[in-house]
Parts: C-alpha cells; structure tokens; sequence
C-alpha cells in the first residue's frame, strides 16, 4: 500500500509580537509529524515565508508564489518529497478594494498547485483560502458570499480539470462552514469527498472581540480518488492544544485549529 499524509493549517502568520515563536513552535510540530505535505494559509510576510522554510528541517521542498510582501495568497507548500510541478492561480473574483475585502485583494488570493509523483501514482495538491466572510452570513444573496460562491466554481473548475487518474486533495481556510449551502453546493460541483462530513467541530477559534459565533469548521482537507484505485483515508483535528515557545511563553499555534489527511491506496 501507498501513503500520503497532507496537513493543512492556517498559521496566522501576521505581524505581531509573537509571530516569530508561535511560527518556530508550528515548525517543530510538522517536524515532528509524519505529514508529507504541510499546506499552510497566512503566511503574511517575506520573512515569515523564509522562517518557516528554513525552520521546518524535515520539509526540504517548498512551493510559493512571490509577491509583494507575502506569498501569494498567504499560501505556502512545504513537501518532504520532490515536487514535480508548481502552479499558482489567482481567483477571478476577490471582492472590492473600497470594503473590508481590502485585505484579502492585498494578499492576492488564489489557488496554490503542487504536483508529486508516490509510487507511480500523480498526487495533485491543490492549497487556497477564500475571502473571509465579514457578516458571518453565509446565505447566497449575502455579497461576501457572493464572491466565495464565485471562488468555489473557480476552485471546482480547477479541480475537474486535472487529469481523471490523479489523486487530488484540496485544502485549506474555506471560509465557509461546513452546513452551509455553498459548500454542499461546491462538493457537487467538484466531485470531492469530506472525509469529516457531518462534523460540527470548529477549525476556528475567535479572538477576542469576535462574537463566538464564527466558531465553526471552516476548514477542510479534501479527496478525489482516481478511478482504478482502492483508497482508505483517515482524517483529523491537530494543533487544537497551548504549546509551549521556544523562548518564553505558552499559546496556540493559531486562531485555527489544523486537520491531518491520511490516506492509503493500493490498485483494485
């Protein structure tokens, strides 16, 4: 049998003072993992990019698309395994500049493709995090949801177009739960399978000031098997515990929580 293990996390990697420690603690926690992808969302600047490539020992291969001061979309690829191809797409609709959209539209957002060759079988990893919603109102005649309606049929697209025998995984901070209509919709559409459907567990946890009902899963790590092939896959919450920093101080990795994709293939 074949294996993949994919971790995706939204690190919230903005400048703050402790930035840096909770991105070096995020960095020894893949190292100690067994991932052989770590797709990470908010990876909010230059430095913070270079930190966690050089920090993350054990991951000596990384995908990004340069930008103006962050990655692409605040996306990062990190692989312990050669990567065979890269490729960023912007989202065709990423709100308006004169809203709170402003800083999704600085960050570019988009999607994040990585391609990987596991025992003869094409793996296509495909990392993105859509545009916030800043009403908390997923109904589709909200305008924040309009545009992440629109970056679902983009990202579904996507999905299709890759080739029928590639196993592909899509992950990341969809900024849309779980029960809503527009995710029910968007797996139709794509053809994927939620390993973790029917779970009410948040994948986000609000700061403080943000009511504390935006706690909901809103992130997901996503499957397409191939035809052909026999797949078992196991998936989970991680990150959801206080760490300790390298320096000084205690906190959690982030304001998410993170999942872990498992999966094992054999031919039928």
């Amino acid at each position: 049998m074949s294996q993949f293990t994919l971790i995706t996390f939204n690190c919230f990697g903005v400048p703050a003072p402790q930035t840096g420690q909770r991105l070096l603690a995020l960095a020894a926690a893949l190292d100690a993992s067994q991932a052989t992808v770590a797709c990470l969302q908010e990876v909010q600047a230059r430095p913070y990019r270079a930190l966690l490539a050089r920090a993350c020992r054990t991951f000596p291969h990384s995908a990004f698309e340069p930008h103006v001061h962050a990655p692409k979309g605040g996306l990062l690829t990190l692989a312990r395994q050669p990567i065979t191809a890269t490729a960023f797409t912007p989202y065709r609709e990423r709100g308006q500049w004169f809203s709170p959209a402003l800083a999704d539209m600085a960050l570019a957002k988009g999607v994040l493709r990585t391609s990987f060759a596991c025992d003869g079988q094409l793996v296509v990893v495909l990392n993105t995090h859509l545009n916030a919603n800043y009403r908390g109102d997923w109904l589709t005649d909200n305008a924040y949801a309009r545009v992440e309606r629109k970056q679902l049929r983009q990202l579904a697209e996507l999905v299709q177009a890759e080739p029928a025998d590639a196993l592909v995984l899509v992950c990341g901070d969809f900024n849309v739960p779980r029960d809503s209509a527009l995710f029910r919709e968007f797996l139709f559409d794509s053809g994927l399978l939620d390993p973790l459907a029917g779970d009410t567990q948040p994948t986000y946890r609000p700061l403080p000031g943000i009511p504390a009902r935006y706690a909901l899963p809103i992130d997901f790590a996503l499957v397409r098997a191939p035809q052909g092939i026999a797949i078992t896959q196991q998936s989970q919450i991680i990150f959801d515990q206080r760490v300790r920093f390298a320096q000084s101080g205690a906190g959690f990795l982030s304001d998410h929580k993170g999942l872990e994709l498992r999966i094992e293939w054999g031919v039928l």
